[in-house]
């Protein structure tokens, strides 16, 4: 005798809600990293959207239009992140003066104009210009076109080893406000405005000088 084929058992939602609930206790999930969690979470939400059984012709309409709005937000963003890599890209390229170099008077009285009006970011990107501008006229550094901050912080920093935290210093926070879009402050419009002004009384130290000789070279 073919024994009589059981019927599928019918689950509601809050069953398989609960059942669900369950398997995610299970200890392979416990690993799971929290990027996997996200899309899994976000796959299940689209999936009981788009459940037309449970939501009916009206609630389909719905759960298409907030999809549709998800990828559109979805889409935006990445349009957004590509143009600001972009721009990142394009502004590295530059390097510390970008498209304009001027004398470090020039850049040193722009930033102070600047900073007179609370405009940070920019007067943080001007002082460190004038910064760049000093030691190339000083012949501290050579004028190399499209430098990054963090290049100009190293090369300054073999000529003038005691400076070379500082100027460590001032490159992160010009790349922060130019490139990582971290809001200028007045702190950090300080740092660099000190920096600047014990700069231009500071000289470089001789090739092979010994230890203790720093601020003793033949540069003024």
């Amino acid at each position: 005798m073919v024994p009589a084929l059981t019927s599928p058992i019918d689950i509601d939602r809050e069953e398989a809600q609960r059942q669900a609930a369950q398997e995610l206790l299970k200890a392979e999930y416990a690993k799971e990293s929290l990027l996997d969690r996200i899309l899994r979470g976000v796959s299940q939400f689209l999936g009981d959207l788009l459940d037309q059984d449970s939501v009916g012709v009206v609630g389909g309409v719905v759960a298409w239009s907030v999809l549709a709005a998800i990828v559109v937000a979805l889409l935006t963003a990445i349009v957004l992140v590509a143009r600001r890599t972009a721009r990142g890209r394009t502004a590295r390229g530059e390097g510390v003066f970008g498209r304009r170099r001027r004398t470090a008077a020039e850049h040193r009285e722009a930033a102070e104009r600047l900073a007179a009006e609370a405009h940070w970011s920019d007067a943080i990107r001007e002082r460190l210009r004038a910064i760049a501008s000093e030691l190339e006229e000083r012949v501290i550094v050579d004028a190399t076109p499209g430098r990054t901050a963090g290049e100009l912080a190293a090369e300054a920093g073999r000529a003038l080893p005691a400076f070379a935290a500082g100027l460590a210093a001032a490159a992160r926070v010009f790349d922060d406000v130019t490139y990582g879009e971290v809001p200028g402050t007045a702190e950090g419009y300080a740092l660099l405005r000190d920096l600047d002004e014990r700069l231009r009384d500071a000289r470089p130290v001789l090739a092979g000088a010994a230890p203790g000789t720093a601020g003793q070279g033949a540069v003024p």
